[in-house]
C-alpha cells in the first residue's frame, strides 16, 4: 500500500540519517548527462536496469517511477540546474519503512567528460535504515552499471 513520505528539501541530501554517496567518471559531457537525467525521464529504463518505467508529471515538476520488483514512487523535482545538479524527493512510495527519501545527481566537468556523483539520502524505521546500509554494495554496483550504460547510450 502506498503511503505519503515526509516532504524534505534539498538540504536533506546533506543531513539525512542514511546517506549513500557514489561517484564515477564518464566520457560524456555534463550537458548530455544532465539532459538524460532531467529531460529524457522516460529514457531512464533504457540505461538504469532497476527502473522499469519513468515518466514526467506536472509539466516536468515531478516524476512517477516504477522499479523492478514492484516498488513505485511519486516524486517532486527539487533542483534542475543545468548542467550541474538534478535532485528530487519521493512524496509517495509503496515500500514499507521509508519516512523520507531524496536523491541528488551532481555533475562536475573533468577533462572532456563528467564526474557523476549520486547521493541517496533516506530516513525510515530502524529496520529500513539497517537494510539500506547493508544494501550499499548492491546500490553502488547498480549505480556503476547504470552510469556506464548511460555513457554508452550517450556515445551512440
Amino acid at each position: 500500500m502506498a503511503h505519503r513520505l515526509r516532504p524534505v528539501g534539498i538540504d536533506f541530501v546533506e543531513t539525512a540519517p542514511v546517506r549513500l554517496v557514489f561517484a564515477r567518471e564518464v566520457a560524456a559531457p555534463p550537458e548530455a548527462v544532465f539532459g538524460a537525467l532531467a529531460e529524457d525521464v522516460t529514457g531512464w529504463s533504457e540505461w538504469f536496469s532497476a527502473v522499469r518505467s519513468a515518466r514526467p508529471t506536472g509539466d516536468g515538476a515531478g516524476r512517477e517511477v516504477r522499479l523492478l520488483g514492484g516498488t513505485r514512487f511519486e516524486e517532486t523535482v527539487l533542483v534542475a540546474k543545468s548542467p550541474e545538479t538534478y535532485a528530487y524527493r519521493v512524496d509517495v512510495a509503496n515500500a514499507p519503512g521509508i519516512r523520507a527519501l531524496a536523491e541528488e545527481w551532481r555533475l562536475t566537468p573533468v577533462g572532456g567528460g563528467t564526474r557523476v556523483q549520486w547521493t541517496f539520502a533516506a530516513d525510515g524505521a530502524a529496520p529500513f535504515r539497517a537494510v539500506l546500509r547493508l544494501a550499499r554494495p548492491g546500490l553502488g554496483r547498480a549505480f556503476r552499471d547504470a552510469v556506464t550504460a548511460l555513457d554508452r547510450r550517450l556515445a551512440g
